[in-house]
């Protein structure tokens, strides 16, 4: 996937395997969901042992799995990936265990650090075999000795990592959550050669994973660290909401939040909202999506008093939601969060521009998925959809004769639409990716809902505060479509298709909690109510 995001949302990647210090290109084992040229390659070769003169019989792979019955589950990818290997160690080579199987074992030991709450399977096993086994090899006086109980042992556990990891939860559950972005595939008998270096290395331009996942693991660890800390105070208040030049606890309970939260460079310990508290506000307010006033009233102190285990509970559901989605984009893209109401263009790794949006009600959900844009509609004709027209427009003809007229709104056969101009509800022009949700980008004649803070009330497309600079945008690259054409066409009152010549890929995401360009963790209210029932599917 060009990339969900999303979902916020900018990512990385550059994938090369290094075997022996000789770096060698990667080839394309799988292939992802997207179409073909999306240039994401989901497999990378790996940093095994290359000997292929110790082998052992493939019915020891059995014979282990009932052992350590556990990791049955990944019987068929330990016996997939030896079958390619004729059945050579991986882990070992003529001097014994290699060096890449203490890095395995450390990051297997540490899975917590990825937001998981997987506790390692057969823990005492795997490090008493992997220490045993570096221990021969640090001996002079021991030969090199092979164990296949630790080789096969090495293996299950990197599919282990790699299956919560890497991949997240089973499609299936993931489709439960209304959730159609198209999956990354990884090849996990291609073992990354971020896995199997030193801890201390740089893995971020190495493995599978989007990487807000990366920003919001970082958090993490910090977050967790608040909490050995102590957390945060909790903030009661005695009056509705507190500005520049009030004083009392409260205040001071808020610059010590804010100091925590990193929104205060100090806490001076001041019960003073001066102009430095109130800057540390804004900044908290810009965090959350806020109107950034530097006013604490009901709805900040609202997020301020939420305890900081459910923040942490925030982040790890956002880290689960970036597994599902391919790590690198390509090309231009364009990304709506679906809680932090927002477009935002990128151009490979880099953000262009964003722009804000209004979503689909609550029970008008909008539709998380992937599309193609293809056609900039201008002056549109309004295709009523079978719901509203059922539900308001029907209604409205049997109550008033000139309904249709005083919408400007025509019969054509038996479907209804209302035509260009003044008033359409499309506006002036639209922007079709076809899909089977029937979502779609359009302008608005209601511009005033673009500045409040909750933008969830269209029927489902998505709503546009500056249609006419992304027109321009998308047909820059048609020098016939100048910005004086491109305003007439808006004003014509005849509707007008324009192909672009190159389709845009377009991910309509949904992240609660997200890193922006600054390195500053911000959290947006779970508009669609989504985010329990992945924390019940993942946290149990």
């Amino acid at each position: 996937m060009r990339t969900c995001y999303l979902l916020c949302l900018t990512m990385v990647w550059l994938s090369v395997s290094c075997q022996d210090g000789q770096k060698k290109p990667y080839v394309r084992t799988a292939k992802d969901t997207l179409p073909s040229k999306s240039n994401i390659d989901p497999s990378i070769a790996g940093n095994f042992s290359r000997q292929q003169s110790l082998h052992f019989d493939s019915t020891q792979i059995d014979q282990f799995l009932q052992q350590y019955p556990l990791l049955k589950e990944f019987g068929q990818d330990m016996h997939q990936f030896y079958g390619s290997r004729q059945f050579a160690y991986a882990w070992f080579d003529s001097l014994g265990i290699i060096e890449q199987a203490g890095n395995l074992l450390n990051r297997v030991e540490n899975i917590s650090d990825e937001g998981l709450p997987k506790k390692v399977l057969y823990a005492g096993a795997f490090d008493t075999l992997v220490a045993d086994e570096q221990n021969k090899a640090l001996d002079r006086n021991t030969p090199p000795s092979v164990d296949v109980n630790t080789e096969l042992m090495l293996t299950a556990q990197y599919f282990y990592y790699a299956r919560h990891v890497w991949q997240g939860i089973p499609d299936e559950e993931v489709k439960k959550m209304d959730w159609f972005l198209p999956r990354k595939k990884v090849a996990k008998d291609a073992l990354l050669d971020s896995l199997l270096k030193s801890p201390t290395d740089s893995f971020l331009a190495d493995e599978p994973l989007y990487y807000q996942y990366y920003k919001l693991k970082d958090h993490l660890k910090q977050y967790r660290e608040i909490v050995a800390k102590g957390g945060w105070p909790a903030i009661k208040a005695d009056k509705k909401k507190y500005q520049q030049g009030d004083t009392g606890q409260a205040i001071k309970l808020m610059r010590q939040l804010l100091f925590v939260t990193g929104d205060l460079a100090a806490d001076d310990g001041s019960a003073a909202f001066d102009s430095t508290l109130k800057q540390g506000v804004k900044s908290f307010q810009r965090r959350y999506g806020m109107t950034d006033d530097g006013v604490v009233g009901p709805g900040v102190l609202k997020e301020m008093n939420v305890p900081v285990q459910q923040r942490i509970e925030k982040i790890v559901i956002n880290m689960e939601r970036c597994r599902w989605v391919p790590a690198r984009p390509a090309g231009e893209y364009l990304a709506i969060n679906i809680p932090d109401y927002k477009l935002h263009v990128f151009n490979n790794d880099s953000l262009l521009w964003s722009m804000n949006v209004v979503v689909g009600q609550a029970v008008h959900k909008t539709v998380i998925f992937y599309g193609e844009m293809k056609y900039v509609v201008f002056s549109p004709y309004w295709n009523i959809p079978p719901g509203i027209l059922k539900n308001e427009v029907l209604p409205g003809i049997r109550r008033d004769p000139n309904y249709l007229s005083r919408h400007r709104m025509e019969k054509v056969g038996n479907n209804y639409r209302q035509k260009p101009g003044p008033g359409n509800s499309l506006g002036q022009v639209k922007f079709l990716f076809p899909n089977s949700y029937n979502i779609y980008l359009h302008d608005t004649p209601s511009k005033s809902l673009f500045g409040q803070e909750n933008r969830a009330f269209s029927h489902g497309c998505i709503r546009l505060a500056e249609p006419k600079k992304l027109a321009e945008y998308l047909l820059r690259n048609q020098p016939e479509w100048t910005s004086a054409k491109i305003t007439q066409a808006m004003n014509a009152g005849k509707e007008q298709y324009v192909t672009l010549k190159t389709p845009v890929p377009v991910f309509i995401g949904y992240l609660t909690a997200f890193v922006t360009g600054d390195g500053q963790l911000n959290f947006r209210q779970d508009v669609y109510n989504r985010d329990g029932r992945l924390a019940e599917t993942i946290l149990q």
